[in-house]
């Protein structure tokens, strides 16, 4: 799901240490930075609050279109893995196309699915629109980062700008919960999608006021491409779906992903080059961002579902559940990013690893009849946790790599991280699918087993800055 934010990296996934292109426009003199930051930080904050809004709905979805949990689970991750999977390419045809235009294209084609998913008659339908959403979220991201980047040539204001957006993906993730309980609770879940259509407008007008974006050149592996997505779709499906089907799509998933190791090996301009993996830096931060991914997003899901299925509570309720630890992961990011710095990232990594585990462990212990407080504080270590680690990693990957490459490998990074939150739901929904509180165990151990496995790793980083 910026640099300081749990949600996406504020590094461009898409060609982030190429020149700037010079500020231009067919209406100059009319151009402003600051309505061109409001509607930059307005798309990535409708992106993000997307992927987390709906986890609080999905009772009331399953109640009015049926599908059970794997129908659940595909609402959430139909939207992740299309978001995840594309994000490899889409900095690269942001700057074929031009930002201001793939920008405009994104917001216009999320807004115009976010109707189709609130109309949707049936499960199946609101899943394929859930695809093009998360389809539109990947062309949004790098394109508002770009939007930025681009309308402040002074080095320092740029800063400034970028830590703004960044804060924009924060806010939505506190945010994405309690909206989605209250917009479920005082509308019904066609609500959480319908709030998008405005806003989404919103952002179109003030586009109107940014330069318009140079075309660059920029290389595209589409085989590449093709073939990460069919892997991730089969990976998933596997995991959701199970029994003699999910075989089948095992054995799919693993001749794609052979293929695509093969051609990825022999493209010029590959999307995820293999080299960057080489690189110890590089292997351990991905897999500390996979396993913060996997217990966070996972968490948010198995609760959600936990505190409506089991424990009885209204949608709103459930969201408000969420604010204690949503609410502090902004302010702990901003915190963690200036301790990095400092002393390095090793140290605030292993911290937030540590922390995370603590409180999943400490969550094993909850059950129907725990009180709402306690769960609502028992939840809180996990996302100060992820949120002192995330910050860290993603400068530590940046460093590793070099500056012409720096883009690119923010999107493997951010890629990575959204991909193993979805199956990271993936395979708790079905933990949870029987007995949900043994399932739920279950989850914890098995995320608080991949932060331990990931915080030993992050040992063999170099100390200090």
């Amino acid at each position: 799901m910026a640099t300081n934010s749990l949600t996406e990296g504020s590094r461009d996934p898409g060609h982030l240490t190429r020149p700037l292109p010079a500020p231009g426009s067919p209406r100059k003199g009319r151009t402003s930075p600051g309505l061109t930051l409001t509607a930059a930080m307005l798309g990535f904050a409708l992106i993000t609050l997307d992927a987390s809004v709906v986890n609080v709905a999905l009772p009331a979805i399953g109640d009015s279109l049926g599908g059970g949990m794997s129908g659940l689970q595909w609402v959430v991750d139909a939207y992740t893995l299309a978001f995840a999977a594309l994000m490899l390419s889409t900095g690269a045809l942001s700057d074929r196309i031009g930002a201001t235009r793939a920008y405009a294209i994104g917001i216009a084609v999320f807004t115009a699915a976010s109707v189709a998913c609130g109309l949707a008659p049936s499960l199946p339908v609101l899943i394929g629109a859930r695809v093009v959403q998360g389809v539109a979220a990947a062309v949004v991201l790098p394109a508002s980062l770009s939007l930025v980047r681009q309308a402040y040539s002074d080095a320092a204001k740029r800063a400034r700008a970028v830590a703004m957006w960044a804060a924009g993906g924060s806010v939505a993730v506190a945010l994405g919960p309690v909206a989605g309980g209250a917009l479920t609770t005082a509308w019904d879940w066609s609500g959480i999608f319908f709030i998008n259509v405005p806003l989404g407008a919103v952002a179109l007008v003030l586009l109107l006021r940014a330069p318009r974006s140079e075309r660059r050149p920029a290389p595209l592996d589409v085989p590449g491409q093709l073939l990460a997505v069919l892997t991730l779709t089969a990976v998933t499906f596997a995991v959701i779906e199970g029994g003699t089907t999910g075989l089948i799509a095992l054995a799919v998933a693993v001749a794609a992903g052979a293929a695509f190791l093969r051609t990825e090996a022999r493209q010029p301009h590959p999307v995820v080059p293999l080299g960057l993996f080489r690189d110890r830096t590089v292997a351990i931060t991905v897999a500390a961002g996979a396993a913060c991914s996997v217990a966070f997003y996972g968490l948010v899901f198995v609760f959600s579902l936990f505190f409506q299925e089991v424990q009885g509570r209204s949608a709103l309720w459930a969201g408000l559940m969420f604010l204690p630890m949503t609410g502090l992961i902004a302010v702990t990011n901003v915190f963690a990013g200036k301790l990095a710095a400092r002393v390095g990232p090793r140290t605030p990594m292993l911290a937030g690893q540590s922390l995370a585990v603590l409180g999943l462990l400490a969550l094993l212990f909850t059950d129907a009849s725990t009180p709402a407080l306690a769960l609502a504080f028992l939840m809180v270590p996990l996302a100060l946790g992820c949120a002192l680690t995330i910050p860290p990693l993603t400068a530590a990957m940046m460093e590793a790599v070099p500056a012409d490459r720096a883009g690119l490998a923010a999107g493997v990074l951010n890629s990575a991280r959204q991909v193993s939150g979805g199956l990271g739901i993936a395979a708790f929904g079905g933990l949870v699918a029987g007995d949900f509180v043994a399932g739920m165990r279950v989850s914890l151990l098995i995320a608080a087993g991949l932060l331990a496995v990931s915080g030993v790793a992050t040992l063999g980083l170099r100390r200090g800055r």
